[in-house]
Formats: C-alpha cells, structure tokens, sequence
C-alpha cells in the first residue's frame, strides 16, 4: 500500500511539472500578433465558470482597439447576463513577441508572451466581490482559430487554488 501512494504522489507532482509555454505552439499558424489582430472592432462572446464547471454569468463584449508604432489600447465594454456593464481599457507595449500591458483593475503589468497561434498573459486583477476587492491570479492563454477567430481561456486563482474559468471567442469584423 505505502508502494502506491509513493507512487500516485510522484506521478501526481511530475504532472503538476509539465507546464505548457506558447513555445509548444510555435509551429502552429496563423501566427498570433496582438497589434494585427486587435486593430480595430473585434466583438466577442464568452461565459464564467465555477470550480464544477457551473457557468455562473454569460458576456458579449465589444473591443474598439488602436495601435501606434509598437503600443495599443484596447477599450473593452462588457455587456453580462444579469445586466450589468463594465469597461477595462488596456494599455499594451509590443516588444517582439512579448507584451507587456496595464488597465485600471490590473495589479502592476500584465506580462505576456506570443508563439506561433498562441499568447500566454499573466496577471493580477483586482475583483470586487459584495463591497470587498480580491487580487486574483489570471493565467490568460489566446490562441489564433484562423484569421477572423480568437479563443482565450483565463484560469483565475487565489492562493495557487482555481477558483473560476473565463472562455471567451472574438471575433474581428
């Protein structure tokens, strides 16, 4: 019996090892790159899922998004399902493959990476929940669907817990 759990516990933490980079992606196309894809109106659906996979609220959110040189601002507006509206404007810093950007409910910088058809974003966002704020840890993957498609899945997490998942599909017009 000891054998086993030595066993399971081992393959458990070499599992929790094999983490994904967009480098694994490096090779597949089309290529991401933010300041293509986020110039202009993109729209984009998505929903927010419990730890159980429960969705706890649907959006459609509208991105106007300009870009100057290697810096972009996209001005997102989020419609969600209970009637509510928010905006965050992001503020991003092109460096080759790599992204660095802010917005008014963002901890300090996002710090991204692109290769191939992905980008990885991490971040910490500041959550208000009932009157209190949260600084949740945002795992932010994007990968390229073909030249109009974007799916983005968010894994969100406090104290190394996951807490909720965000999916989300935009669409460039």
């Amino acid at each position: 019996m000891m054998r086993w759990l030595i066993a399971l516990g081992t393959a458990i933490l070499m599992g929790g090892c094999a983490t994904l980079t967009p480098q694994d992606y490096a090779k597949e196309t089309p290529k991401l790159d933010l300041a293509t894809y986020f110039n202009g109106k993109v729209d984009g659906w998505g929903m927010v899922q419990d730890r159980s996979g429960k969705v706890l609220r649907r959006m459609y959110v509208e991105l106007d998004c300009k870009w100057i040189g290697n810096e972009g601002v996209l001005d997102e507006t989020f419609q969600w399902s209970d009637g509510k509206t928010e905006k965050r404007v992001w503020k991003i810093r092109k460096d080759g493959d790599r992204y660095i950007g802010t917005a008014g409910d963002v901890i300090g910088e996002a710090k991204g990476e692109a290769a191939g058809n992905s980008l990885r974003w991490n971040y910490v966002l500041a959550l208000p929940v009932d009157g209190s704020t949260y600084h949740m840890d945002m795992d932010d993957w994007m990968w390229m669907i073909d030249e109009k498609t974007m799916a983005n899945r968010t894994t969100m997490s406090k104290l190394g817990v996951r807490v909720a998942e965000i999916s989300i599909f935009f669409r460039k017009r």
